[in-house]
C-alpha cells in the first residue's frame, strides 16, 4: 500500500474525533494553509470544514482518498491562536475537532458564506470629472450630476447613493455610467462606524485605582494574569473595566469583553459607546446573521478595538488581544449545555494564558472554583468592598411567612412595604424566579393534575393564553375547562408565577405602572432591549420580573427589592443549590440603593431557621461562600475534585441503562483507583421530551487522571453496540447533574 505524503487535513462538522484526510484540489486558486475553510464530500453530503494541516502523511491509500472540491478563502480565516484554542476544546471537552471549529464560526462563515462584510458604498469624483469633459457632451444628466456633485463636495468627501436620491429618479443608472467613464470612483467603507465617544471618566474611588493599577501597572502592556475582581453590588466593577479598556486602547491593543446573557449588552454597550470612540462589535445570539458575521469578521482584521459578546465570542479571532474581561464571572450561562459543553469562562482564562494577556473575573458573587484558585494563589483577588458614588449597602431582612395570610404569595408586610416606597415616588422591584401563572393546574375533587404527557413534570398555567405549557421541552395545549379524570368543572391554579403576581399587583395598586420582565414578555427580537431601557427610565414604579431583571443592571430609582419565594433552591438535590441560591440573592439585592437613596431588601420564607440564610445576613456571601467550600471539601466535590457526566437517553428506559451499564463496564477495566465511577442511575428528571434520561458519574482528585481515563474510554465507547440505541453525550465539568 503506497501512502501519500501531500494529504490535507481538514475538521468536519461531523461526529467523528479526528479530521479527515484529503487529497489537495485539482485547481489550486490560492495556496493552502491552515485556517481556510474548503467545501469536501462526506460520503454523499457536501460540507464546509476548516484546514487544520497541510503536506500530512495519511494512513490510507490514494484511491481512497478524496480532493478538495473547492477553497473558499484567499488566506487562513482563523489565526494560530483561534485554531489552538479549538484544538485545545476539542482535547478538554472530548468533542469532535470538526464540530468545534464550526462552533467557533458565525453561521453565514459556518456555511459557506462570504468572507466579506457588508460596506457602505460612496462616490467620489476622479480628478478629471468636470461638467466640460468630452464624454458628457451629449449626456445632459450625467453632467448635471458631476456638477451636483463638485457642489456637494463629492470630489473630496465621498457622498452614499441615499444622500444622492435628492438629485432625482435613476441616480444608481447615473454613476454606474459615469463609472464606466473613469469620471466617478467607489470607495468602500466599512459599516463599523467609530463610536461617539468623548464621555469623562468619572474619578475612580482608592479601591477602583488600586485595582487598575494592580492589573495594568504601567503603560506597557502587561503579561498574562488572572485577576479576580470581587466587588459589592453597586461598588463600580464596570468603571475598572473601563480604565482597563482606555489603557488597553492607549496601547493599541484590542479587549474582549465577554457577559453572560445578550441583556446585559444593551446597557454595557451603551455606556462603552459614550466614552470610547472606537469601533465597537458586538457578538450574540440576539443579532441576524449579517451583523454577527461583519462584527466577527471586524474583529478578526482589528478594525474592531473592542469586542463584546456572550460565551461563543471567547472563539474570535483578535489580532491586537490585550486584555480579557469576564463580567458575572459566576453566572452559569457562561456553560453551553447542548452539543459542545464548554464553559466561556474556562476557555477565556486559557486563552489569555496562551496569548499572554491579562484577564479579569468580576462578580461581586464569584465561583466557588474562582475562589478556590484564589485561596491557592493561581489568581490574584481584588476587593471592592464599598459601593461608588457614596451608595450605602441595602439592609437585608427575613420575612417569615409561614403563619400569615398571602395574595399570590405576597405577604401583607411585603404589600405594606412596597406601598410605602411608592408612596414616596421610589422604585420597586419583586423578583420571583417561576414565569406564567401558576405552576401546576389541579382538580380539587380528584387530585388531578397537569403532567406533562412527554416529560415527568407538571405543566404550567399561563392565565393569559388560557393554555397550559412545558417550560423543559416546550409541549403546550389548552387548558382544560373540566378535569380530564373526573369531568368536575373548573380545575384550579396552584401556587404563582409572574403572571398571577402581576395579576394580583393591579388589584392592589390599580393606578400605578407595572412592568413584568421574564421570557414571555420579551419574546420578540427586540423586546428585551426594549423592555430593560423601560425598567432603567423610572417610568414604570413597579417592577416584576425573574432572574433576567436581577443580573448586572443599574437600576438607581429601585430602593426596595422584594424575593418573593427564596426556598426554591434551599432543598434542591442539585449540590450547586446553595451556592446558586446564595449567589442569586446577593445579585438581586444588590439592585436596591445604588443611588442616593438607602435600600432595602425584604427576603419572605417558609425557612427563616436556614443556615444558609443567616450566614448570608450576618456575613454576606464571603461568609456563605467560606462554609460552603468547607462544605464542598468534606463531600469531595468541585472545586476539590473533577467531575465528569456521562448522560444517556432513549425512547426506552432500558436501553440508556443498557449503554451506561456497558460503560461501566468498560471504564472499570481501565480506570485506576484514583477515578471513582458513581452509577449510573436515572437522571433526576428522567423522562424529558418523551425521552428517558440516565447518567453516570466520574470523579477523582486528579485531573490528569480522569482526562486520560476518558481519552481510552471514548473510542471504545462509540464502538459499543449499545451506543447505537441510545443517544449519549459526555459533559466535562458539569454545572449541574440534571
Amino acid at each position: 500500500m503506497t501512502l501519500v505524503d501531500d494529504c490535507v487535513r481538514v475538521a468536519v462538522p461531523v461526529p467523528l474525533r479526528e479530521a479527515l484526510d484529503y487529497l489537495p484540489p485539482v485547481v489550486v486558486e490560492w495556496p493552502l494553509q491552515p485556517g481556510m475553510r474548503v467545501r469536501v464530500r462526506v460520503g454523499r453530503r457536501r460540507l464546509i470544514g476548516l484546514v487544520v494541516a497541510t503536506g500530512v502523511r495519511s494512513a490510507l491509500p490514494r484511491n481512497r482518498l478524496r480532493p478538495i472540491e473547492a477553497v473558499l478563502d484567499a488566506e487562513p480565516l482563523l489565526d494560530d491562536a483561534t485554531r489552538e484554542l479549538i484544538r485545545f476544546a476539542a482535547d478538554y471537552y472530548h468533542y469532535p475537532i470538526g464540530e468545534v471549529a464550526a462552533a467557533a464560526l458565525p453561521e453565514r462563515l459556518r456555511n459557506g458564506g462570504e468572507a466579506q462584510a457588508a460596506a457602505i458604498v460612496r462616490w467620489r469624483l476622479t480628478p478629471q470629472a468636470t461638467p466640460e469633459h468630452a464624454a458628457l457632451a451629449r449626456a445632459p444628466r450625467q453632467r448635471a450630476l458631476v456638477s451636483y456633485l463638485l457642489e456637494q463636495g463629492a470630489d473630496a468627501a465621498p457622498l452614499d447613493t441615499q444622500s444622492l436620491t435628492a438629485f432625482g429618479a435613476g441616480v444608481g443608472v447615473l454613476l454606474r455610467e459615469l463609472l464606466a467613464k473613469g469620471l466617478v470612483e467607489r470607495v468602500r467603507e466599512s459599516a463599523l462606524a467609530p463610536a461617539p465617544g468623548g464621555e469623562l471618566p468619572p474619578a475612580l474611588h482608592a479601591e477602583q485605582r488600586a485595582a487598575v493599577d494592580a492589573v495594568w501597572p504601567s503603560a506597557a502592556a502587561p503579561g498574562y494574569a488572572t485577576h479576580v475582581l470581587e466587588g459589592v453590588t453597586g461598588s463600580g466593577k464596570t468603571e475598572v473595566y473601563m480604565t482597563l479598556i482606555a489603557r488597553a486602547l492607549a496601547a493599541g491593543r484590542q479587549t474582549l469583553l465577554l457577559v453572560p446573557e445578550i441583556g446585559l449588552t444593551p446597557q454595557l454597550l451603551a455606556r462603552l459607546r459614550r466614552r470610547f470612540a472606537v469601533p465597537l462589535a458586538a457578538l450574540h445570539s440576539g443579532l441576524a446573521d449579517a451583523p454577527r458575521r461583519d462584527g466577527w469578521l471586524a474583529a478578526r482584521s482589528g478594525e474592531a478595538d473592542i469586542v463584546v459578546g456572550t460565551r461563543s465570542a471567547v472563539f474570535t479571532p483578535l489580532p491586537r488581544l490585550g486584555l480579557i474581561v469576564v463580567d458575572e464571572e459566576h453566572d452559569a450561562s457562561f456553560k453551553q449545555q447542548e452539543g459542545l459543553r464548554y464553559h466561556g469562562r474556562d476557555l477565556a482564562v486559557w486563552r489569555a494564558r496562551r496569548q499572554g494577556v491579562p484577564i479579569v473575573l468580576g462578580s461581586a458573587t464569584p465561583a466557588l472554583e474562582t475562589l478556590q484558585h484564589a485561596r491557592r494563589g493561581h489568581y490574584a483577588r481584588h476587593r471592592l468592598a464599598t459601593r461608588a458614588g457614596g451608595a450605602r449597602a441595602p439592609l437585608l431582612r427575613i420575612l417569615d411567612i409561614r403563619h400569615g395570610k398571602l395574595e399570590a404569595g405576597l405577604s401583607a408586610q411585603l404589600l405594606s412595604a412596597v406601598r410605602e416606597r411608592l408612596e414616596r415616588n421610589e422604585q420597586v422591584l419583586l423578583f420571583l424566579n417561576r414565569r406564567g401563572f401558576a405552576p401546576v393546574l389541579i382538580c380539587h375533587e380528584c387530585g388531578w393534575a397537569a403532567q406533562c404527557p412527554r416529560c415527568d413534570a407538571h405543566m404550567t398555567y399561563h392565565a393569559a393564553s388560557n393554555r397550559l405549557r412545558c417550560h423543559h421541552c416546550g409541549h403546550e395545549t389548552p387548558a382544560p375547562p373540566a378535569c380530564p379524570e373526573c369531568a368536575a368543572p373548573d380545575p384550579r391554579p396552584i401556587g404563582q408565577g409572574t403572571e398571577r403576581v402581576e395579576q394580583a399587583l393591579a388589584a392592589q395598586f390599580p393606578d400605578v405602572g407595572i412592568l413584568r420582565i421574564d421570557r414571555d414578555t420579551t419574546r420578540r427580537r427586540g423586546a428585551l432591549d426594549a423592555t430593560l431601557e423601560d425598567a432603567h427610565s423610572g417610568r414604570f414604579p413597579l417592577l416584576l420580573g425573574t432572574q433576567m431583571l436581577t443580573k448586572g443592571h443599574h437600576l438607581p430609582n429601585v430602593t426596595l427589592v422584594g424575593v418573593i419565594d427564596a426556598d426554591q433552591g434551599l432543598f434542591s438535590a442539585d449540590y450547586r443549590a446553595h451556592e446558586r441560591l446564595a449567589q442569586l440573592l446577593v445579585q438581586v439585592a444588590g439592585r436596591a440603593g445604588r443611588a442616593q437613596r438607602p435600600g432595602e431588601v425584604i427576603i419572605q420564607t417558609h425557612q427563616p431557621e436556614h443556615p444558609l440564610l443567616h450566614t448570608l445576613l450576618a456575613g454576606g456571601y464571603r461568609a456563605a461562600a467560606d462554609t460552603l467550600l468547607s462544605e464542598r471539601e468534606a463531600a469531595a466535590m468541585p472545586p476539590f475534585t473533577w467531575l465528569a457526566l456521562l448522560r444517556a437517553e432513549a425512547a426506552q428506559q432500558t436501553a440508556a441503562l443498557a449503554f451506561l451499564n456497558a460503560a461501566r463496564k468498560v471504564l472499570d477495566g481501565l480506570r485506576r483507583d484514583v477515578v471513582d465511577v458513581l452509577g449510573p442511575v436515572p437522571a433526576p428528571m428522567e423522562r424529558r421530551a418523551g425521552r428517558y434520561r440516565a447518567q453516570l458519574l466520574l470523579r477523582s482528585g486528579d485531573r490528569g487522571a480522569l482526562h486520560a481515563l476518558l481519552a481510552r474510554t471514548l473510542p471504545e465507547l462509540d464502538a459499543l453496540p449499545e451506543a447505537r440505541r441510545a443517544r449519549w453525550s459526555l459533559d466535562v465539568d458539569p454545572v449541574d447533574l440534571y
